[in-house]
């Protein structure tokens, strides 16, 4: 049994992110009781004796927010933070605490994996293998094409500067890009990787019209949330032939089903959201989530304070 004193956290995920699951039981302090929502059960059901959040993935919205008495810190994993309900904290003066910058680096490396994946055409590549072909299949070189980044913050820059190494020309928007910017991008890269936030604005960004004014045969990645593309748009594109490849570590509904058509295509390289999945970066998360909570027991400034 804990004291008065000791603190529960909740791990707002029933299931996934393991690893750092794994890395908080190690490095939180004793008086930090580390628990997982309970699947199938509102989490709001569930944080009426919670001092710490941990949202990962999972969706904390008004009601679990309001749910909290003793609710003192929000900590987010990830810089990205659309599954909070932010107006609901600041109401409550609930501080949130996110990630920044933490996984650009291996978020990068992620995408660029991914597109030497499609350019190569790893998927067929694997299959020839099997079916022991020599030389087969034919791929693409990245060298002198070009890359459009949707989103150049800290993840996109990154990734230009590995694109712009491997002697590709790279294209970018921001936030405050004009739509004739974001369709230039479309029409000129043979690649297109999207690293920006969902927003309002972004929500559903790459749509019908934004696929078709790609390149027959470009490849498009998302390593940034499912919701920026259209999904049934996606899907037509695929099924038609219109895009060489597509790779996907993020999706609509996560964990995704691999049975679906559009994961099962020859063209998809689909991944488990894995962009941040390496010991550098979990480690990292583990001890600023975990200094962000003392900070919060010790009366200290925080850190990464988004609210």
């Amino acid at each position: 049994m804990g004291s008065q004193d000791d603190w529960e956290v909740i791990w707002c995920l029933a299931e996934g992110w393991e690893v750092l699951w794994d890395r908080l039981i190690h490095v939180l302090p004793p008086w930090a009781h580390l628990k997982k929502a309970k699947p199938g059960v509102p989490l709001c059901e569930q944080v009426e004796h919670a001092d710490v959040l941990i949202p990962t993935t999972g969706v904390v919205n008004g009601d679990a927010i309001r749910a909290a008495p003793k609710l003192k810190i929000i900590v987010q994993p990830a810089s990205g933070y659309n599954n909070i309900a932010i107006d609901v904290a600041r109401e409550r003066g609930i501080p949130v605490c996110t990630s920044p910058g933490v996984n650009a680096a291996s978020v990068a490396e992620g995408a660029l994996m991914m597109m030497l994946m499609l350019a190569r055409q790893a998927n067929k590549g694997q299959h020839c293998f099997r079916e022991m072909m020599i030389g087969q299949p034919l791929g693409t070189q990245l060298r002198g094409k070009t890359l459009g980044i949707i989103g150049t913050g800290t993840i996109g820059q990154s990734l230009a500067r590995y694109a712009a190494a491997l002697g590709m020309e790279v294209l970018g928007t921001t936030s405050s890009s004009s739509r004739e910017d974001l369709e230039r991008l479309l029409r000129q890269s043979y690649c297109v990787s999207i690293h920006c936030p969902l927003t309002p604005a972004t929500r559903g960004l790459i749509g019908e019209a934004e696929l078709a004014m790609m390149p027959k045969g470009a490849l498009l990645i998302n390593f940034a949330r499912g919701e920026v593309i259209d999904k049934q748009a996606l899907c037509d594109a695929v099924e038609a032939d219109h895009l060489g490849g597509v790779g996907l570590d993020v999706h609509w509904v996560e964990p995704a089903d691999p049975s679906e058509p559009l994961y099962q295509h020859p063209n998809v390289v689909a991944l488990g959201h894995t962009g941040v999945c390496t010991h550098e970066v979990i480690e990292t998360y583990a001890n600023l989530l975990t200094d962000n909570i003392v900070r919060m027991r010790e009366g200290r400034e925080l850190l990464h304070r988004l609210v």
